[in-house]
Parts: C-alpha cells; sequence; structure tokens
C-alpha cells in the first residue's frame, strides 16, 4: 500500500516564474512537475559524481608522479600502472564524499 502524502511545502513566485513553471510542466499539473523536480534533486548526479571522479584521479596521479619526480625517483611503467590503479581504486567514493560535504555546506 502506498504512502499517503500528507505533507505539504510551498512558495510564493512571481507571475513570470509561474509561467516558466507552467512551460516546464508540460502536461503535468504544476504541483506534479515540482514535486518530481524536488526529488530528483536529492538524488545524486550521475554525471556530476563521474566527472569529479575523474577530475579527483587526475589529481592523485599527478601529485604522485610530482612528488616522485622531486625525490629524484625514475617512475616505472609498473610505478605509473599502479599509481593509477590506486587513484582509479576510490576516485568514486571520494567524488561522493565532496559532492556530499558541498550540499551539506561542509569543507573537505
Amino acid at each position: 500500500m502506498p504512502s499517503l502524502r500528507t505533507k505539504s511545502i510551498s512558495t510564493k513566485v512571481t507571475d513570470e516564474e509561474y509561467a516558466q513553471f507552467e512551460a516546464l510542466a508540460g502536461g503535468q499539473t504544476i504541483s506534479e512537475w515540482a514535486r518530481d523536480v524536488l526529488l530528483n534533486a536529492t538524488k545524486p548526479n550521475a554525471g556530476e559524481q563521474t566527472v569529479l571522479a575523474e577530475v579527483l584521479a587526475l589529481r592523485t596521479i599527478l601529485l604522485n608522479v610530482h612528488f616522485a619526480v622531486s625525490q629524484g625517483q625514475t617512475l616505472t611503467d609498473e610505478k605509473m600502472q599502479q599509481l593509477i590503479e590506486r587513484a582509479d581504486q576510490n576516485k568514486l567514493s571520494k567524488a561522493r564524499e565532496r559532492l556530499a560535504e558541498a550540499a551539506t555546506g561542509g569543507v573537505p
């Protein structure tokens, strides 16, 4: 049995904003459209997570390569592959953590 919707959220908008919402709602009522938009806003955005994960992995690799080179180390193919694998292991969880921190106003 589905739960009954018993709570309400409301806001005031201008005539222009209302017209914009009507156009965006299409065949839905504005109320249903707004509910869908609000619920979707609470879900993680896969695209953002993927891009941030790749940027964080690249950052990890770059910093490790820079540190190794600054210490006079030679990076072999095997060592480079290890750096890439290590960066890839937790890139998505790090991205999710960063996005969650940003959503709550936290600072990493």
